[in-house]
This record gives C-alpha cells, structure tokens and sequence, in this order.
C-alpha cells in the first residue's frame, strides 16, 4: 500500500477508488441506515440519500479529474508549480509573463477549491505546501536517521504515542493493524524528537493518519506533518499549553459574532462556548468530524491557502445549521445539531461554497492581527492559571 506505483497501479487505483455505492434492496426500499466504505477505507454510516449524494460527488471528482489531466497534457506534468503571483500582487501588471502567471494563479485556486484528484493529492500536495522544498533543506537519509537515532528511547510521548495508537480510528482495515500502528507510530515519534517543543499532543495522531493513508509513504507523512505544523497552522497549537489553540478559539468566537451575529447572540445567552465543538475541530483539522472525503477537499484547500481555511469552514457549519440552532433552547441540542451535521456532510462542494462565498472574503493579514490582539489575554490568562496551580500544590505540601 505504501510502496512506489506504475502508472498502470496508478490508472487502477484511479478506476477502483470511484466504484458506485449501492445500497441492499432493503435500504433502497426504507430510509435506514446503511454502512458502507469510503475512498480510504473508513466505514461510513448513512442513509440512501447520503450513498446518492457521495455517488454524484464522486461523479463531479471524475470530471474534475479530467480537467487536471488535461492542464497536466497541454502544460505538463507540474504545471502547477509555475511561478504563482497573489490577486494583491497583480495590480497593474504589464509584462505578459506576469499576466499569465497572474491567470494561473487564479486558474489554479479555482482549481483546488473544486477539489484535486485522489491520485494526484500526494504529489500536489507535497509539493505546494512547502513539505518538498523543506525536505530538499535536509539530507536524503535525515528520516531514516532521525528513526534510528530515536530506537527503543521511552520518553512521556511515546508513552502517550503509544496509548493513542490502538484508538486511533478503530476498525480501519489498515490503520488498526500492527503494521499500521507501527508506520503511525514511526511518524509520530520521529517529529517528537524533531520539535521537542511540540513532542507530541492529542490530535497529532488523527492527523498523522490521515496524512498516511494519502502520501502513500512514511517519509512524506512524516514531511507533510512537518510543513503543517512549522508552516501551515499558527504556532504553539501542539505545545504544552496548547497557548495556539487557546488563541485560535477566542479567534473564531470574534469571527463568529461579525459573520453570524443571530447565531453568536444566541449562543451567548445560552451560554454556550464554541470551544466545546471547535477545539476538536481545529486540533484534529476535521479528521474526526467531517467524513474523510470532505476532510480531505477541506485539507486541499488548507495546504494551498493556509490556516484561515479552517475558520471559514468552522463559520461554515454554524451557518448551515443556522435556522436549527436558533432554535435550541439547550446546550446539549447545540452539540447533536453540531456533530450530526459534520458526520453526514457528505458533499464538500456544498460545504466549501458556504465557507467560501456566503461567508465572505476575509484576509490573513486581518485574521494576523485578531490573533495578536487575542495573545495577550490568553497568555496572561494561562500565567494566572499555571500559578493559581502552584500554589495549590504549595499549600499540599
């Protein structure tokens, strides 16, 4: 499975992967529910209609895939990685070089919103979010070195590694194997010891999964986790005090008021904390929440445009339960609308055109500053924390 593939295995798996689902006879005469596998081998509980929305999904990635192998015929096979300039920076470009690498740009982010073939994901992805061009910084054996260097050492995170493995989706055919656990295991505990700052935090193993289960291979896993964690998402969501995560919370809480008020006032007065769903959320990047087809179109966005891609999908999943929500009166409601609706949002083209055009443009430059802003209240508040801590344990002695 995580072996290099000819073009004959990659033809195959590209035919297999987008088998249609059928229902037993049964379920196509009730609306039960029904299980079945998806693309990468979870097993998926949903109705008939779910099983005919995740067929017309699959028909739009087949389409979509014949446009990416038709950029990939007239521009070659790495297209995308043409000099790519921002919308900011294309104001009043002359040259024809520019322009067209303006066009590209926008061609290219069109491109990835509408989602980027299966068997394309893991070169695409390796190579636009920077895990290429990190691991080209480093010498070709540095994974295998770092594995054998860090052999047989036992520190609190692969102990903690270790205690997560086994609960790390349950029952998936790969995944819940020893030789799963051990690829897991292998990737989680070499980036331990590569950021010790980070070592290793509830999370990490959901999204070290996934991340195997499309690179193919344990050395890119290993890379994209890297070029995720130094790159892509805020600093400190991982460390210790999860100082990041508390940052990005209090964040979309402002965002939530500006972009969904009703829903904000609401919440409020039920006081409801959407920390209670969004930690998950933004910790496991939706891997645990969303079907892992949508998570993955939500992740083909995330590695191209960066970590305000999850606030929009986060915002997004509150407006499309908009009219539901407004009508809880328990925080408990809030909770099952939240969960049943990640769990059954089997369409990501529905999902990213909320996120995308109904909750509005918002820059990183905007969202940089709101995280400044929160920074300080959340440092002071863990300051205050950590010493009303120790002097609790003071006064057990």
């Amino acid at each position: 499975m995580f072996g290099p593939q000819s073009k004959m295995d990659i033809a195959f798996e590209w035919q297999a992967q987008f088998h249609i689902l059928r229902p037993s006879i049964h379920a196509r005469r009730a609306n039960i529910i029904v299980k079945f596998q998806d693309l990468y081998g979870f097993t998926v509980e949903g109705n008939v209609d779910d099983v005919n929305v995740l067929n017309e999904v699959r028909e739009k990635v087949r389409q979509q895939g014949r446009v990416w192998w038709a950029l990939e015929a007239s521009k070659g096979a790495n297209w995308y990685l043409q000099p790519q300039i921002s919308i900011s920076q294309g104001i009043g470009l002359k040259s024809s070089l520019k322009l067209s690498g303006f066009v590209n740009a926008i061609t290219l982010k069109k491109l990835i919103r509408k989602g980027i073939p299966p068997v394309l994901r893991p070169k695409v992805w390796f190579s636009l979010s920077g895990a290429a061009k990190k691991k080209s910084t480093v010498p070709e054996s540095y994974y295998n070195d770092l594995l054998k260097a860090v052999e047989g050492m036992d520190t609190p995170a692969t102990r903690q590694i270790d205690h997560d493995l086994p609960r790390t989706f349950p029952g998936h055919p790969w995944l819940d194997t020893p030789e799963g656990h051990a690829a897991l295991r292998r990737v989680l505990v070499g980036y331990s010891f590569r950021d010790s700052d980070v070592g290793y935090c509830q999370g990490l193993n959901y999204v070290a999964a996934l991340l195997l289960l499309v690179m193919k291979t344990e050395e890119d896993a290993f890379w994209m986790l890297a070029v995720l964690l130094e790159n892509v998402l805020v600093n400190d969501c991982y460390t210790t005090n999860l100082s990041g995560c508390h940052v990005e919370q209090r964040v979309f809480k402002d965002l939530l008021a500006k972009k969904c008020p009703r829903i904000a006032a609401h919440l409020e007065a039920l006081e409801f904390d959407v920390s209670l769903v969004a930690t998950e959320w933004f910790l496991c990047l939706f891997s645990k929440s969303l079907p892992s087809e949508t998570t993955l179109r939500v992740w083909d966005v995330l590695f191209y445009e960066g970590a305000k891609v999850l606030f929009h999908v986060a915002l997004a999943i509150f407006k499309m339960k908009e009219h539901e929500l407004l009508l809880t009166h328990q925080v408990g409601d809030i909770i099952n609308i939240l969960q049943r609706t990640t769990h059954h949002l089997f369409d990501p083209d529905e999902l990213l055109t909320v996120a995308f055009d109904k909750i509005g443009f918002m820059t990183t430059n905007t969202i940089s500053k709101q995280r400044k802003k929160q920074e300080t209240e959340v440092m002071k508040e863990l300051d205050l924390r950590l010493r009303r801590l120790n002097s609790i344990r003071t006064d057990e002695k």
